[in-house]
């Protein structure tokens, strides 16, 4: 949804399906950018970011992943430059086919299941819809993951965590 809204933004549509990917080719702020969204399993997806960066020769330090976080409350984001998978398994896949962590992720907090009754419970809770109490803050949160992204393609990873990583402001106390 994320990658989706930023997309429709910079008017780049996914016309192109390659490297196991529907992929979007187009120009941001004079920068030109391959926006991709694989097509394999989740826990796959390594074999479908290494065929891009193969195609578009494309270095780690250009890249931007955006996945969804567990371990992290619903409406926050966080980026970082680089680090392990934090036991994501669709990074585990990226960081093995890359043989690196150096890339940078954006995580987007969708939050833990209610009660967590097994692995099923949690992939059921992953890929299920968000309540209609959600949706607004949802919203949100998919307008300012795009706002980060752009920050990260014109500025860089410290420039789009400087100005991102602290909570939005609707949602500081005090």
């Amino acid at each position: 949804m994320c990658v989706s809204r930023f997309a429709r933004r910079h008017s780049i549509d996914f016309k192109h399906r390659h490297c196991r990917s529907r992929v979007g080719v187009g120009r941001v702020n004079g920068v030109d950018v391959v926006l991709a969204k694989p097509q394999t399993y989740m826990n796959a997806s390594g074999e479908a970011v290494v065929q891009l960066v193969d195609r578009y020769r494309v270095a780690l330090e250009d890249i931007l992943i955006v996945h969804d976080d567990l371990d992290l409350p619903l409406g926050r984001i966080r980026l970082r430059p680089s680090g392990s998978s934090g036991g994501h398994k669709g990074l585990k896949s990226i960081i093995a086919g890359l043989g690196s962590e150096d890339f940078a992720r954006l995580r987007v907090g969708i939050g833990r299941p209610e009660r967590e009754e097994g692995a099923g419970a949690v992939v059921e809770y992953v890929l299920g819809d968000f309540t209609s109490d959600e949706r607004e803050l949802v919203d949100e949160v998919i307008e300012r993951v795009a706002l980060a992204m752009e920050c990260f393609i014109t500025g860089g990873i410290d420039k789009a965590m400087n100005e991102f990583n602290a909570p939005p402001p609707s949602h500081r106390e005090g």
